[in-house]
C-alpha cells in the first residue's frame, strides 16, 4: 500500500510463536529404589510434538539427547525410554534452543524424579544425589541406555556448590522460617549435556557424517590464514580459533586472520548448533595447527642440520637438545617453507584437518537457587 520496501523485525514471542519451537515433550516416568535411596531402574515414556514438520533435521534426531541423558548423572543399572512423535498444526518443531536435541527436557526429568524420591524417602536431595552420582573412577562409563560417558566429577561439582552457598546454613534458615509461618524454597539442579555432535558413527546429516574442518596456511611473513568449517553467529569464534592456533603454534593470536562459513574457500563443515563449534571445529584446528608444527620440525631439522628427534620444542620455536641458544622461530621456518624449503618437502606451510570425534562431549553443572516467598 505504501509503494515502498518495507522492512518488519519480528519480537522473540512472534519468532518462536511461528517460526520453530521446542520444549513441548510431554513424559511420563517411573523410578525404581531400594529403601535406603539408590536407584536402580528408570523407565521413561514420551510423546513428542514436533509441530508441522521439522525445522532442522529428521524427526529420529531430536530424541537423541533424551534418550542419551534422561539417566542423567546417577548410576542406573537398568533404563528404558521409548518416544512417541506426532504432528501437528503448531510451528515447525525440533528448534534447539540453548541445548542440544532434548537435553533439557532429560535434564528436568531426571532432577524432578530424584527430587520426589528424597520427598517420598524423606531424605535430603543433596544426599541423595550424593548418593546415587557416577563416581570418577567409574568413567568412562557405559550408561543403562548404552552411551558412553566420557569423563565427570558430579560428586565434587555439588559439594562445591554447597559449600559456595552454605548449604547447611541454609537449610537451617528455612527451618527456621517455616516455624515462623514463612516460606523458603531450595532447588538443586545437576546437569549433563551432550554435546560436541558428534561422531559419524551416530550422527548425519542427510548421509552425510557430522564432522568438522579447518585449514591453515602460515604465509612467508610469519602471519597465518584460518579457513574454519563452522560458522559464527557471534559466539566469538575469530577469537577461539585463533587462540587454539596461538597455543599450538606459539604465535600471537592477533597474527591469525580467522575465515568461516564461506562456502567457496573453507573446508566442508556441518555447520554451528548444539554446542559443537568448539569441540569438534575446535579440535579440527588443533590438530591442523599440530600438522603445520610436524612439517615445521622437518623444516628445521633441515636448516640445522640435526635429526628430528634431537630437536625439542617451545612455544613459537624449536631448539637443539643441549643448545637452546640453536634455534628456529615459528616465523623463520614460515620464511624459510617459501624460499628455502628441504628438497625432499613440498614448499609452502599449510595443513587440513577432517576431524570425527570418537564421542560426544559432555559438559556438567549444577546449581542451587533458594526462592523466599
Amino acid at each position: 500500500e505504501t509503494g515502498k520496501p518495507v522492512k518488519w523485525i519480528e519480537d522473540r514471542s512472534e519468532n518462536i510463536g511461528s517460526t520453530g519451537f521446542a520444549r513441548d515433550y510431554h513424559i511420563h516416568a517411573e523410578l525404581a529404589a531400594d529403601k535406603d535411596g539408590t536407584v536402580n531402574a528408570l523407565r521413561v515414556h514420551t510423546l513428542a510434538d514436533h509441530g508441522a514438520f521439522d525445522g532442522a533435521a529428521q524427526p529420529t534426531k531430536f530424541p537423541a539427547g533424551l534418550f542419551h541423558i534422561c539417566t542423567g548423572s546417577y548410576d542406573f543399572k537398568h533404563a528404558f525410554v521409548d518416544v512417541d512423535a506426532v504432528h501437528t498444526n503448531k510451528a515447525p518443531g525440533g528448534i534447539a534452543y540453548r541445548c542440544s536435541f532434548r537435553v533439557t527436557e532429560a535434564s528436568y526429568l531426571i532432577e524432578r524424579m530424584m527430587d520426589t524420591l528424597a520427598h517420598d524417602l524423606d531424605k535430603d536431595p543433596a544426599e541423595l544425589r550424593l548418593q546415587n552420582f557416577i563416581q570418577p573412577e567409574a568413567f568412562p562409563y557405559r550408561s543403562a541406555l548404552d552411551w558412553t560417558f566420557d569423563s565427570g566429577n558430579y560428586e565434587g561439582s555439588l559439594r562445591l556448590a554447597m559449600k559456595n552457598v552454605d548449604y547447611e546454613g541454609l537449610r537451617r534458615e528455612q527451618l527456621e522460617k517455616r516455624a515462623r509461618g514463612e516460606l523458603m524454597g531450595i532447588g538443586i539442579s545437576t546437569f549433563t549435556e551432550i554435546v560436541g555432535a558428534g561422531p559419524g558413527k551416530h550422527f548425519d546429516i542427510a548421509g552425510i557424517q557430522m564432522f568438522d574442518s579447518c585449514e591453515i596456511r602460515v604465509h612467508p611473513t610469519g602471519k597465518a590464514l584460518a579457513r574454519i568449517g563452522a560458522q559464527t553467529q557471534g559466539q566469538g569464534h575469530e577469537t577461539t580459533f585463533a587462540q587454539i592456533i596461538g597455543a599450538e603454534l606459539g604465535m600471537s593470536p592477533d597474527d591469525i586472520d580467522v575465515e568461516h562459513g564461506d562456502t567457496d574457500t573453507a573446508p566442508y563443515g556441518l555447520g554451528t548448533y548444539a554446542s559443537r563449534s568448539t569441540p569438534v571445529a575446535g579440535a579440527a584446528t588443533a590438530l591442523a595447527a599440530r600438522k603445520v608444527r610436524d612439517k615445521a620440525k622437518k623444516i628445521a631439522a633441515y636448516l640445522l642440520e640435526v635429526g628430528e628427534e634431537d630437536l625439542e620444542w617451545e612455544p613459537g620455536r624449536f631448539f637443539v637438545k643441549g643448545a637452546p641458544s640453536k634455534g628456529k622461530t615459528i616465523q623463520e621456518l614460515a620464511f624459510a617453507a617459501y624460499t628455502n624449503c628441504p628438497p625432499y618437502l613440498e614448499p609452502g606451510l599449510e595443513a587440513v584437518n577432517y576431524y570425527d570425534p570418537p564421542n560426544l562431549t559432555l559438559s556438567i553443572r549444577c546449581y542451587i537457587c533458594v526462592v523466599d516467598m
